[in-house]
């Protein structure tokens, strides 16, 4: 036990959490914080915009494994980490949030918290729905339990981020602290390992199946799973298939990666995944920009699904061999109860219809006259950039084209927003991925319309040394939306023209 502020407990639990670096913005309910921070050998970021400290926080978690932290003061600081902390939920990223909050007493002990004093905004109500969990810490002693809880809660069983609201003067309130060892929380047991039936049951129908397909998703990626994933398939000479949030899962050269599904997937996966008799999906939630009408996804296959969080299994597509586990200890389980009954395959008339499809469907890229068309650039970007170099987008037609053509080699180098397609994240989340790789080359690919949304970063890639390469994509479009009121509303194109200058009005 040993006597501190607030403000030095959570500095102290932090650096016990192994933080190495805050993204965030300084205000007047977090200089208390502040002022402990700055001798603790925490390097702090400071960035333009809150939504970028979390941005970045959240891509320092995907390329490097590790929780990423972001800072903001209360009220407006707050809620400006709200599209980021979103972000990070939808596609389970574990990000830890730590925002001020105004003081809970007035001099005269009223209670202020609900009061609409200045700067106060509930953001533990407004951020509930997104985060895995939030706390507000009412008493100074809480802090240590609060951030070992926090940190655990993050990274365990389905990742995601959390959120600690700090009021004032608890972080400038005296007390006792206990730094705990480990974490018990009540009610919260992630299942991790997988049931031994269901193994067997699913090794049972992989290796009964005829057009055995996998479909790896991001799940793969965050278990560290690539490597189970890749020796299970080169044993059943299963071909892979990805959603764009397990692009890189597998190496995008490798003989049996057919590339990503859905909206704006490759032609081959689409087609092969519909001609499947058994659906190895690990780590996906079938979301509908991978599966498209449910009706008509894999309408002839068996379908076993892993995933840890078990809400996602039966939610959006009927399964015939449910498994709740982490994907990486499951996919090691298979791999040894099918080696067990099995011989590796060899070649099989499935393998052939899969490379027929590759040469009837690749699209073949290649240059043509003076113009620099995107897929042409994904490729020739691909050449030039080591195996191990990162990789962010932004949203929009930009983020399909690097789906599309540029081929990734690793996991945790592809960084890119998903589940809520958030303009503006690739700047910042290529921010965060350097500061976790600073001798990779890391480039974010953009549009002018994304880039727009978080440019000012700019200021943050200078000051702090963060040398990351942007490659914008400027057509003076709204690309992406553009493309939609072409297909879907007859040409008729409207606030889409980042170009455009209105007619300018005299004002006597």
């Amino acid at each position: 036990m040993v006597e501190m502020t607030g403000a030095e407990a959570l500095v102290e639990s932090l650096k016990r959490q192994g933080v190495k670096v805050i993204f965030g913005i300084i205000g007047g309910a977090t200089l208390p914080i502040y002022d402990v921070l700055q001798e603790s050998g925490i390097r702090h970021i400071l960035v333009r915009h809150e939504q970028c400290a979390a941005h970045a926080a959240d891509g320092y978690a995907r390329a490097s494994g590790k929780p990423g932290v972001c800072m903001a003061t209360s009220g407006p600081g707050a809620t400006n980490l709200v599209t980021g902390i979103a972000n990070a939920y939808m596609d389970s990223s574990p990000v830890i949030a730590v925002t001020g909050q105004v003081n809970r007493y007035s001099p005269n002990t009223a209670y202020m918290i609900g009061r609409d004093a200045f700067q106060e905004a509930d953001i533990i109500g407004i951020t509930t729905p997104i985060t895995k969990h939030n706390y507000q810490i009412r008493y100074a002693a809480e802090v240590p339990k609060v951030v070992k809880e926090a940190f655990y809660i993050a990274t365990t069983g389905r990742p995601g981020p959390v959120l600690i609201d700090f009021p004032k003067d608890t972080q400038t309130e005296r007390a006792e602290m206990e730094f705990p060892d480990k974490v018990e929380i009540r009610g919260y047991r992630p299942v991790v390992n997988p049931h031994p039936l269901q193994i067997k049951k699913a090794a049972e129908l992989l290796l009964k199946a005829e057009r055995p397909i996998i479909l790896a998703g991001g799940g793969v990626i965050l278990s560290n799973a690539s490597d189970e994933l890749l020796r299970l398939a080169e044993f059943m000479l299963a071909p892979v298939v990805t959603t764009f949030m397990g692009k890189g899962c597998i190496p995008e050269n490798h003989p049996l990666c057919l590339g990503c599904i859905g909206m704006h997937g490759s032609k081959v996966a689409n087609t092969a995944i519909l001609e499947a008799d058994v659906l190895f999906a690990v780590g996906t939630r079938f979301a509908d920009r991978s599966t498209g009408t449910l009706d008509t996804f894999c309408p002839d296959a068996k379908i076993i699904h892993i995933d840890i969080d078990a809400a996602e299994i039966g939610k959006n597509v009927e399964v015939d061999v449910p498994i709740v586990a982490d994907a990486k200890r499951a996919l090691r389980a298979v791999y040894m109860e099918v080696t067990k009954r099995a011989e590796k395959r060899g070649d099989t008339p499935w393998l052939r219809r899969v490379r027929e499809l590759k040469d009837r469907l690749q699209e073949v890229v290649e240059p043509s006259g003076e113009e620099l068309k995107p897929p042409v650039l994904m490729k020739e970007l691909r050449k030039l950039l080591p195996a191990d170099s990162i990789v962010a987008t932004e949203v929009g037609q930009n983020q399909m084209w690097a789906s599309l053509y540029f081929k990734v080699y690793k996991p945790r180098t592809f960084i890119s927003s998903g589940g809520l397609g958030t303009m503006g994240f690739g700047f910042p989340a290529a921010i965060g991925a350097k500061v976790a790789f600073p001798d990779k080359f890391v480039v974010d690919i953009a549009g002018d319309g994304s880039f727009i949304m978080t440019e000012q970063d700019l200021a943050t890639s200078v000051t702090e040394d963060i040398p990351i390469t942007v490659i914008v994509l400027n057509n003076s479009t709204l690309g992406m939306v553009a493309q939609w009121q072409s297909l879907f509303f007859g040409r008729r194109y409207f606030s889409v023209d980042l170009a455009r200058i209105p007619d300018l009005v005299t004002l006597a």
